[in-house]
């Protein structure tokens, strides 16, 4: 898998319908365990509310789990699966409370507020897109750095370390598919003296621009 679509960080969205307040939480997660911990605090947070739906999709093991919380069968949890499946978004739970306003909303409108609530609440957290990437070294003279540095810019690296010592030594990452030229880059550019270390590899959010 190249790349795979995640919300940018935990949020919060809220909204009243018909008196009832729908509280929406979001948050990324890897596992399945991190997802029910997630769940467990929001229903301590919200003890007292009337109902804790909540859904998350995960790729490890293409798990999809929901609970309408004792809301009618599929009015809560499988809409807020929904729009998670339709956003094509993985790694993230979201757990929508309501607190009962005294208004029946009906089977149809249940579905739209826990819809809603789910997509008000992904907006909120945002989108991003997670590449995988390379993980790299590059060392080279205090003379060529500038140079370097130069290289890796255009390649779309993300350097999260330089250390200065006896040689520049850089180490960063980028989108595993653009590598390839910038190995090709460096040894050009410097007539094979320096080379590029691959040290493993991982996903993260960074630019695609000018992949194919």
């Amino acid at each position: 898998m190249e790349e795979y679509r995640t919300i940018a960080g935990e949020a919060r969205a809220e909204f009243t319908e018909k008196r009832s307040r729908f509280i929406g939480s979001i948050r990324p997660v890897s596992c399945e365990e991190e997802a029910t911990a997630f769940i467990s605090r929001l229903r301590a947070e919200f003890w007292d509310a009337t109902h804790n739906v909540y859904a998350y999709v995960l790729r490890e093991g293409q798990a999809r789990r929901y609970s309408d919380d004792h809301e009618p069968k599929g009015t809560a949890g499988v809409p807020v699966l929904e729009v998670l499946l339709k956003e094509q978004v993985t790694d993230c739970v979201v757990v929508v409370t309501r607190y009962f306003g005294g208004v029946l909303l009906g089977a149809g409108g249940l579905v739209r507020a826990y819809s809603h609530g789910a997509k008000i609440t992904l907006d909120a957290a945002g989108i991003a897109v997670m590449r995988r990437c390379a993980v790299c070294r590059l060392a080279c003279p205090y003379a060529q750095y500038s140079q370097a540095e130069i290289l890796l810019q255009q390649a779309g690296a993300v350097v999260e370390q330089t250390d200065f010592a006896a040689d520049v030594t850089m180490d960063f990452y980028l989108p595993a598919v653009r590598l390839p030229e910038l190995q090709a880059a460096v040894t050009e550019r410097f007539s094979g003296r320096l080379s590029v270390e691959q040290t493993g590899e991982r996903y993260a959010a960074c630019s695609a621009e000018g992949d194919e």
